[in-house]
């Protein structure tokens, strides 16, 4: 399709004001918003209602029983809306000396910006504003109503967003959303992702003592570390598994059309193999198998502790143990019933000492590929890259995205700047410059092509 010269005009402003987007992105990565332990984030939620004023939006923080959330909203030329979700808090920056520059300190370096929460999510807020800015300032108004929720627990779960969006249709009604993320794969070609799994995420805490002891009493007390790891053994096979009972009774198989997507996707499978230096794939999938395997629920440990974990030794019962678990869960999964069949099986197997803790979880969803937004951003962004997308049906990663599906009853597509070295919830987390200038471009034309249908 012919770019018309308002197109290469809105082009032209972007690269023109990109240094500006660019200083917005280093204020807000230098301000610290980490969800998970309360750092900065009532300030940051300030700060990004600042940043849509400045780019010429209604803005205003509505406080809740979580993070305050950013709304913001503007009239545009056509009756159409389009939703833009994001967040504005990040993962903890630890371990710090894995950062070869300050993580709250937005430092560019051989053609990229690195910093915590730059890729994830902040620089894609920047860019759809900067998006929207260079739209206004040449046709003179947005092409058509726009509208952003930006929440403060994305990377904890998303505890408040379900029931907000539920209570809060009317304000949130659209006719599309652009959800927080996007990207581009290894060989730079455009990924326009369809889905996102659910989760369900508990902790499971043991005790078995009123307090450690010496390990000289080890013939005769118990150790909850090694109780831990029995129930831990329970919970799936060496074929990966999950032998919870009922676990899978509510998995939705992928479809035919979703089948034929996953065949004609590329997969880089050489290339992630050696950017995580690992010989091969969990049960050694590869080709057709790999890509479906996105629709094979998991139950992944994500963290474990027990004892002591200092340098050198010290003899110890540890008293206490725990280990935190994320289940990601594929369409038709309830969260909240998983961690029930969990806590019911380890009861059956002998653990009802071990205390389930739910400490969140969504459901997953899923637009489908003909849904006329996802033809505009497969459309445009052919435009932009001059490369094919990449047509991806689920992604293995989470997010509220039921919610909007569910209440909204919105379609949902993916635009973004994110590349597989972008090192999300990682050290040296960064963007490509040039790709944060693509992004925009491409965010500009969905919001253009969105305001004709």
């Amino acid at each position: 399709m012919g770019r018309t010269v308002d197109t290469e005009t809105v082009d032209s402003f972007i690269e023109k004001h990109i240094d500006d987007a660019l200083a917005r992105l280093a204020r807000l990565v230098a301000q610290p918003s980490v969800s998970s332990q309360n750092v900065g984030m009532e300030s940051c939620a300030q700060l990004v209602a600042a940043i849509f004023e400045e780019y010429g939006f209604d803005a205003r923080i509505i406080p809740g029983s979580g993070y305050p959330m950013v709304y913001a909203e503007s009239s545009g030329r056509s009756d159409n809306t389009l939703i833009c979700y994001n967040h504005y808090d990040v993962q903890p920056p630890e371990p710090i000396d894995g950062w070869d520059s300050p993580p709250f300190e937005a430092t560019f370096r051989d053609g990229k910006m690195y910093g915590r929460g730059i890729a994830d999510d902040k620089g894609h807020l920047i860019s759809r504003l900067a998006a929207l800015d260079a739209l206004r300032s040449v046709n003179g108004e947005l092409p058509c109503r726009v509208k952003f929720l930006v929440e403060g627990g994305e990377e904890i779960g998303s505890p408040d967003v379900p029931a907000f969006v539920e209570a809060n249709r009317e304000l949130l009604r659209a006719d599309g959303c652009v959800w927080e993320t996007g990207g581009v794969d290894y060989a730079g070609r455009p990924d326009i992702t369809l889905g996102m799994r659910g989760l369900s995420y508990v902790q499971l805490n043991a005790r078995a003592m009123s307090r450690d002891a010496h390990s000289g009493a080890a013939h005769l007390l118990p150790n909850a570390a090694w109780r831990l790891a029995r129930a831990l053994n329970t919970i799936k096979d060496s074929d990966e598994r999950i032998l919870i009972p009922g676990f899978y009774d509510d998995a939705r198989r992928p479809t035919r059309a979703e089948r034929e997507l996953f065949a004609a996707m590329p997969f880089e499978e050489e290339e992630m193999r050696r950017s995580y230096g690992i010989q091969s794939f969990v049960l050694g999938l590869t080709g057709t198998e790999a890509r479906e395997a996105v629709f094979s629920p998991t139950a992944n440990i994500a963290g474990l502790s027990a004892g002591y974990e200092g340098p050198g030794t010290k003899t110890v019962i540890p008293a206490t143990a725990m280990a935190k678990i994320d289940f990601r869960l594929v369409p038709d999964q309830d969260p909240v019933d998983i961690a029930e069949k969990l806590r019911r099986y380890l009861r059956d197997q002998g653990f009802d000492d071990i205390e389930v803790e739910y400490l969140g979880g969504e459901r997953a969803a899923v637009t489908p590929v003909d849904a006329p937004l996802i033809q505009i951003a497969l459309r445009t962004a052919r435009d932009v890259y001059g490369r094919e997308p990449v047509v991806v049906p689920l992604t293995g990663g989470s997010g509220p995205m039921y919610a909007f599906r569910q209440e909204l009853d919105v379609p949902i597509v993916t635009c973004g700047m994110s590349y597989p070295e972008s090192h999300v919830h990682a050290p040296n987390e960064n963007i490509v410059i040039d790709l944060f200038v693509l992004a925009t471009k491409h965010m500009a034309r969905i919001a253009e092509e969105f305001a004709k249908l």
